[in-house]
Protein backbone atom coordinates (compact mmCIF):
# COMPACT_ATOMS: atom_id res chain seq x y z
CA UNK A 1 0.00 0.00 0.00
CA UNK A 2 1.30 2.99 -0.78
CA UNK A 3 1.72 6.30 1.60
CA UNK A 4 -1.36 8.36 0.22
CA UNK A 5 -3.55 5.64 0.37
CA UNK A 6 -2.52 4.69 3.97
CA UNK A 7 -3.07 8.34 5.18
CA UNK A 8 -6.38 8.84 3.38
CA UNK A 9 -7.41 5.70 5.51
CA UNK A 10 -5.68 6.83 8.58
CA UNK A 11 -8.49 9.97 8.59
CA UNK A 12 -10.98 7.52 9.41
CA UNK A 13 -8.95 5.76 12.26
CA UNK A 14 -10.31 5.07 15.72
CA UNK A 15 -9.69 2.64 18.50
CA UNK A 16 -13.37 1.89 19.03
CA UNK A 17 -14.53 -2.20 19.14
CA UNK A 18 -15.37 -2.54 15.41
CA UNK A 19 -15.73 -4.75 13.16
CA UNK A 20 -14.16 -4.77 9.80
CA UNK A 21 -13.88 -6.92 6.28
CA UNK A 22 -11.03 -6.12 4.31
CA UNK A 23 -11.09 -6.76 0.93
CA UNK A 24 -7.40 -7.45 -0.82
CA UNK A 25 -6.24 -8.08 2.95
CA UNK A 26 -2.94 -9.51 1.61
CA UNK A 27 0.10 -7.80 3.34
CA UNK A 28 2.24 -7.04 -0.04
CA UNK A 29 3.51 -3.85 1.43
CA UNK A 30 2.14 -2.61 4.46
CA UNK A 31 -1.40 -2.65 6.49
CA UNK A 32 -3.92 -0.58 7.81
CA UNK A 33 -4.46 -2.51 10.59
CA UNK A 34 -2.76 -0.48 13.23
CA UNK A 35 -5.23 2.19 12.67
CA UNK A 36 -7.94 0.76 14.00
CA UNK A 37 -6.42 -1.21 17.08
CA UNK A 38 -9.65 -2.75 18.49
CA UNK A 39 -11.36 -4.25 15.43
CA UNK A 40 -12.31 -7.33 15.02
CA UNK A 41 -10.82 -8.22 11.46
CA UNK A 42 -12.00 -11.01 8.52
CA UNK A 43 -9.39 -10.04 5.39
CA UNK A 44 -10.45 -11.76 2.37
CA UNK A 45 -8.44 -12.05 -0.65
CA UNK A 46 -8.45 -14.23 -4.07
CA UNK A 47 -4.60 -15.44 -2.65
CA UNK A 48 -3.61 -16.97 0.48
CA UNK A 49 -0.98 -14.95 2.46
CA UNK A 50 -0.83 -12.58 5.68
CA UNK A 51 -3.85 -10.63 6.84
CA UNK A 52 -6.37 -13.47 4.64
CA UNK A 53 -8.81 -14.90 6.43
CA UNK A 54 -10.83 -15.82 3.64
CA UNK A 55 -9.73 -16.74 -0.13
CA UNK A 56 -11.93 -16.36 -2.13
CA UNK A 57 -13.86 -13.37 -5.10
CA UNK A 58 -15.13 -10.55 -2.68
CA UNK A 59 -17.90 -10.33 -5.48
CA UNK A 60 -19.37 -13.71 -4.53
CA UNK A 61 -18.20 -13.56 -0.28
CA UNK A 62 -20.95 -13.32 2.26
CA UNK A 63 -19.96 -12.79 5.83
CA UNK A 64 -21.46 -14.47 8.69
CA UNK A 65 -23.50 -11.04 9.90
CA UNK A 66 -23.07 -7.28 8.95
CA UNK A 67 -20.20 -5.55 9.81
CA UNK A 68 -19.58 -1.91 10.84
CA UNK A 69 -16.81 -1.10 8.22
CA UNK A 70 -15.75 -2.73 4.87
CA UNK A 71 -12.37 -1.23 3.53
CA UNK A 72 -10.49 -1.90 -0.07
CA UNK A 73 -7.59 -0.36 -0.59
CA UNK A 74 -5.76 -0.19 -4.10
CA UNK A 75 -8.23 -3.46 -4.87
CA UNK A 76 -10.58 -2.46 -7.58
CA UNK A 77 -8.20 -1.64 -10.79
CA UNK A 78 -7.25 -5.50 -10.83
CA UNK A 79 -10.58 -6.63 -10.28
CA UNK A 80 -12.52 -7.09 -13.85
CA UNK A 81 -16.05 -7.31 -11.53
CA UNK A 82 -15.39 -3.76 -9.27
CA UNK A 83 -18.45 -2.77 -9.71
CA UNK A 84 -20.33 -5.69 -8.46
CA UNK A 85 -17.47 -5.99 -5.48
CA UNK A 86 -18.56 -2.51 -4.18
CA UNK A 87 -22.43 -3.50 -4.78
CA UNK A 88 -21.51 -6.83 -2.94
CA UNK A 89 -19.65 -5.29 -0.05
CA UNK A 90 -22.80 -2.76 0.52
CA UNK A 91 -25.37 -5.77 1.57
CA UNK A 92 -21.93 -6.39 3.99
CA UNK A 93 -22.28 -2.87 6.12
CA UNK A 94 -24.96 -2.37 8.84
CA UNK A 95 -27.31 0.51 8.50
CA UNK A 96 -24.55 3.78 9.06
CA UNK A 97 -21.71 1.55 8.69
CA UNK A 98 -18.90 2.80 6.74
CA UNK A 99 -16.97 1.80 3.31
CA UNK A 100 -13.57 2.94 2.65
CA UNK A 101 -12.32 2.44 -0.73
CA UNK A 102 -8.51 3.54 -2.43
CA UNK A 103 -7.82 2.72 -5.44
CA UNK A 104 -5.96 3.38 -9.04
CA UNK A 105 -7.62 6.67 -10.87
CA UNK A 106 -7.21 7.58 -14.10
CA UNK A 107 -3.11 8.71 -15.07
CA UNK A 108 -1.90 5.79 -12.47
CA UNK A 109 0.53 3.26 -14.67
CA UNK A 110 -0.82 0.09 -14.78
CA UNK A 111 0.78 -2.46 -11.84
CA UNK A 112 0.51 -5.92 -11.00
CA UNK A 113 -1.14 -6.91 -7.68
CA UNK A 114 1.96 -7.89 -6.01
CA UNK A 115 3.14 -3.73 -6.50
CA UNK A 116 5.49 -4.70 -10.14
CA UNK A 117 5.03 -4.75 -13.65
CA UNK A 118 1.50 -6.12 -14.67
CA UNK A 119 1.92 -9.82 -16.03
CA UNK A 120 0.24 -10.62 -19.14
CA UNK A 121 -2.58 -12.52 -17.54
CA UNK A 122 -3.38 -10.09 -15.33
CA UNK A 123 -6.59 -7.50 -15.60
CA UNK A 124 -6.29 -4.01 -14.97
CA UNK A 125 -8.13 -0.80 -15.45
CA UNK A 126 -7.64 2.58 -13.74
CA UNK A 127 -11.12 3.93 -12.91
CA UNK A 128 -12.78 7.53 -13.12
CA UNK A 129 -14.15 9.39 -9.66
CA UNK A 130 -17.30 8.88 -11.25
CA UNK A 131 -17.34 5.13 -11.88
CA UNK A 132 -16.85 4.49 -8.02
CA UNK A 133 -19.49 7.45 -7.38
CA UNK A 134 -22.09 6.33 -9.31
CA UNK A 135 -21.16 2.50 -8.07
CA UNK A 136 -21.14 3.53 -4.64
CA UNK A 137 -24.43 5.53 -4.82
CA UNK A 138 -26.29 2.61 -6.80
CA UNK A 139 -25.11 0.38 -3.89
CA UNK A 140 -27.35 2.33 -1.22
CA UNK A 141 -24.81 4.56 0.33
CA UNK A 142 -26.86 8.29 1.67
CA UNK A 143 -23.63 9.73 1.50
CA UNK A 144 -20.25 9.44 -0.15
CA UNK A 145 -17.59 11.99 -0.92
CA UNK A 146 -15.18 10.50 -3.80
CA UNK A 147 -12.41 12.48 -5.23
CA UNK A 148 -9.25 11.79 -7.18
CA UNK A 149 -5.92 13.79 -5.74
CA UNK A 150 -3.23 13.08 -8.75
CA UNK A 151 -3.43 9.54 -9.94
CA UNK A 152 -5.11 8.32 -6.47
CA UNK A 153 -8.96 7.67 -6.35
CA UNK A 154 -10.41 7.99 -2.51
CA UNK A 155 -13.66 7.35 -1.30
CA UNK A 156 -15.81 7.68 2.18
CA UNK A 157 -19.55 6.84 2.27
CA UNK A 158 -21.85 5.65 5.10
CA UNK A 159 -25.18 3.29 4.40
CA UNK A 160 -28.43 4.60 4.55
CA UNK A 161 -30.59 3.91 7.27
CA UNK A 162 -34.01 2.18 6.92
CA UNK A 163 -37.06 2.39 8.48
CA UNK A 164 -36.75 -1.18 9.64
CA UNK A 165 -33.20 -0.37 11.20
CA UNK A 166 -34.24 2.24 13.77
CA UNK A 167 -35.24 1.34 17.32
CA UNK A 168 -38.82 1.09 17.95
CA UNK A 169 -38.28 1.93 21.52
CA UNK A 170 -37.05 5.41 20.49
CA UNK A 171 -39.40 8.14 19.73
CA UNK A 172 -39.43 9.75 16.61
CA UNK A 173 -37.56 13.06 15.93
CA UNK A 174 -41.27 14.56 14.85
CA UNK A 175 -41.96 18.46 14.68
CA UNK A 176 -43.43 19.93 17.82
CA UNK A 177 -47.12 18.12 18.71
CA UNK A 178 -47.93 20.55 21.30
Amino acid sequence: MHREAREFVSLFATDRSISVVEIGSLDVNGTIRDLFPNATWTGIDRVSGKCVDVVCDAAIYTPQGQVDLVVCCEVLEHADNWYQVILNAARWIRPGGSFIMTCAGLGRQPHSCDGGALKPHEYYQNLSPRDIRDAVQTAGFEWNCTRQILTDIQCFAVKKQTCDTLSLSQPLPLADQS
